[in-house]
C-alpha cells in the first residue's frame, strides 16, 4: 500500500496532507471538501485536483492545516496537495503542467511580513519630527 505524506506552507500557516490509495475522499481538517467554507478557499484547494484528472477518483487524501488565516491555509493545502499528487502519480508531465499553470502549486511562496524596527510604530513608517 503506496502512503505519501507532504507539506506546504504559506505565511504562517502550515498544511500536512496524506494521500493513499482508496475512494477519492478528500478531508481538510476531518471535514469533507465538498462542505468547506469560504467557496473562494475550496476553488483554490479544487485546482491542482482538476487538473491532476482521474487519479484524484484512486486516492484518498487527508490533510491538516493550522496557523494564519483561511485564505493563506489555502494557499498551504494547495501546495501540499500538488506536491503529494505529483510524488503519488510520479508523472513527470503532472509536475510540467502543474508549473506551467502556476508556480506557486509546487514551489512556496516564502515572503514574509517585515518586522517592526526598535522605537518605531510601523516596519517601514518613520518616528515624524516637529523641530518645535
Amino acid at each position: 500500500m503506496k502512503i505519501i505524506h507532504t507539506s506546504g506552507t504559506r505565511k504562517q500557516s502550515r498544511a500536512r496532507a496524506t494521500l493513499k490509495v482508496g475512494t477519492g475522499i478528500i478531508r481538510i481538517n476531518k471535514q469533507l471538501l465538498e462542505s468547506l467554507q469560504p467557496k473562494l478557499a475550496r476553488m483554490k484547494i479544487m485546482e491542482p485536483l482538476l487538473l491532476a484528472g482521474d487519479i484524484v477518483k484512486k486516492i484518498n487524501i487527508d490533510i491538516t492545516t493550522l496557523g494564519g488565516g483561511w485564505s493563506s491555509q489555502a494557499d498551504a493545502v494547495r501546495l501540499a496537495l500538488a506536491r503529494g499528487l505529483v510524488e503519488f502519480s510520479g508523472n513527470k508531465n503532472l509536475k510540467k503542467e502543474f508549473l506551467e499553470y502556476d508556480r506557486h502549486l509546487l514551489v512556496a511562496d516564502v515572503r514574509r511580513n517585515e518586522p517592526h524596527k526598535p522605537n518605531d510604530s510601523k516596519p517601514r513608517a518613520a518616528r515624524q519630527k516637529s523641530y518645535r
